[in-house]
């Protein structure tokens, strides 16, 4: 009776999970329109300001980003967390809008786009087929992860002021290994069961794609950027 049990308990968690994983990607999907939309918009925009005053804009930034995730948390379970997901990709496309500008204005700018977005999707594809296939739990990553992710923002706040092209080629590197790693752990705590809420499911591999994107496509404007 108790093995029965047992086995029951296992395959109610076993479709939870697959439930949460299936509606993350369904979510996941949803979120691209509004990011597509908001960086069509971005790229027509003047970043004038962002140009001027890089610090500032970047801490501006953060506290409005900071403010959606709190928000998005406090109402993950109704709809209105959705809305605000949905919002929230909406403002983080709109922020694409200075890079792309950048990354397009190169004479090879639409190729290396197109590198990056498909040496995004590859990684994701390759590391949910690693979490989903192996189901090993990789939560031990997430001490590393966090100090990591700290000492890149630190990094990257300290470059605004130094202005060293070397530094800032070798933290898209990092940021690239750094948020493959991210969607490793995010996939894997849900096959794991260690995250049971798909909207907060998608809100943390989102912004792992979203920064595994910029870093490579930083990193590749570095290496084959071309305004000859």
């Amino acid at each position: 009776m108790l093995d029965n049990m047992q086995v029951l308990g296992r395959e109610t968690g076993l479709a939870t999970q697959n439930k949460v994983l299936r509606n993350t990607y369904a979510m996941l999907g949803l979120t691209m329109i509004p990011t597509v939309i908001g960086a069509m918009v971005g790229m027509n925009m003047n970043f004038a300001f962002a140009a001027m005053h890089p610090f500032m804009f970047a801490i501006g930034a953060m506290v409005v980003l900071y403010g959606l995730f709190a928000a998005i948390s406090a109402n993950r379970n109704s709809s209105i967390g959705v809305v605000l997901l949905l919002g929230l990709t909406f403002l983080l496309g709109l922020m694409l809008g200075p890079i792309l500008q950048y990354a397009l204005n190169l004479r090879n700018g639409a190729q290396i786009v197109g590198l990056a977005a498909g040496g995004t999707g590859i990684v994701l594809l390759t590391m949910s087929a690693i979490a989903t296939t192996t189901k090993k739990d990789f939560s031990f990553m997430g001490k590393f992860l966090l100090v990591g992710i700290i000492l890149l923002i630190v990094a990257s706040l300290a470059n605004i002021f130094l202005q060293i092209p070397a530094m800032a080629l070798a933290l898209s590197g990092i940021g690239v290994l750094l948020f493959s790693g991210f969607i490793l752990y995010d996939v894997s705590r849900i096959v794991t069961g260690g995250e049971t809420n798909y909207i907060m499911a998608t809100l943390s591999l989102y912004m792992s794609i979203y920064n595994l994107f910029t870093s490579l496509l930083q990193l590749l404007m570095g290496l084959m950027g071309n305004n000859d």
